[in-house]
């Protein structure tokens, strides 16, 4: 802390606040004159940086140029503006942000979008694992919440998370991977499998229709994070009393996909390596 500036109390609501011994005043006070800009205020001379904040001149202008130059703000010699850099700020949170509390939102608007339950999973094993959902209607006999898991080989997400595997991590998975009948449209056929995922492969996104329950037909799409790696995948479910293969391609993989790309828009700008929270 700087001991040659006057004594600073920010208020809060008219009220001073009282801060613990451990309070580092230079740093409220910078992060002051940052907020002092805004929409309405994009430009300030030093008196408006003094007076919104607080400060004297004296320490609004130390603050000002310091600012200015570790490049957060710029001047012409009058007026102070901020610059781009201070974005990384924003980022350092979007950094912190774990997939589920990244996704939440997006699939908050895609299930308001298209009116259709919608969520996100990751690979655990060899089953999904559901980290983020959006109930519009119950259409399972179970009920699906975060941490619910089903076996990937009968998911439309788990077809999409298996096609992320390298050949020879999904040939160990393929060792491992009971590929139950749960209904008689489950593909559990290591061949036809591998058939179902290159195909999906190519085109980018994946449907399974009545796989996993009878009556249940699902669309999902990848989440790539800034490598190009897959690290999950959402989709959207639908009952197959109300849809058709054919309306689901049309209506909803648009979207889904749009989804996908804006998911991935906003981990890539956090830090790699944290996608799964």
């Amino acid at each position: 802390m700087d001991a040659s500036l006057p004594p600073f109390e920010v208020e809060l609501d008219g009220e001073p606040a009282h801060r613990g011994a451990h309070h580092v005043q230079s740093l409220e006070r910078g992060l002051a004159v940052i907020k002092a800009f805004h929409a309405g205020a994009a430009e300030l001379t030093l008196s408006d940086v003094a007076r919104a904040t607080g400060l004297t001149r004296a320490a609004a202008r130390r603050f000002l140029l310091t600012l200015t130059d570790l490049g957060y703000v710029r001047t012409d010699g009058k007026y102070f503006s901020l610059t781009a850099r201070v974005l990384e700020l924003g980022y350092s949170y979007l950094s912190s942000m774990t997939l589920p509390e990244v996704a939440q939102p997006h699939l908050e608007h895609l299930s308001a979008d298209v009116h259709e339950s919608s969520s996100v999973s990751v690979l655990e094993g060899t089953d999904i694992v559901y980290v983020a959902r959006v109930a519009v209607s119950r259409i399972m006999t179970v009920s699906i919440n975060v941490g619910t898991r089903f076996p990937a080989h009968a998911t439309s997400m788990g077809h999409v998370l298996l096609t992320g595997l390298s050949a020879a991590e999904l040939e160990a998975y393929l060792v491992v991977a009971r590929l139950d009948r749960l209904t008689d449209r489950t593909v559990t056929s290591p061949e036809r499998l591998r058939t179902e995922l290159a195909r999906v492969g190519e085109q980018g996104w994946a449907m399974v229709d009545q796989e996993l329950e009878e009556g249940l037909r699902s669309v999902a799409a990848p989440i790539h994070d800034r490598r190009g790696t897959v690290v999950a995948a959402v989709n959207l479910s639908t009952h197959a009393s109300r849809t058709t293969a054919e309306s689901v391609e049309r209506d909803l993989v648009p979207p889904l996909l749009a989804t996908a790309r804006a998911i991935e828009s906003d981990l890539s700008a956090g830090a790699p390596g944290r996608a799964h929270g």
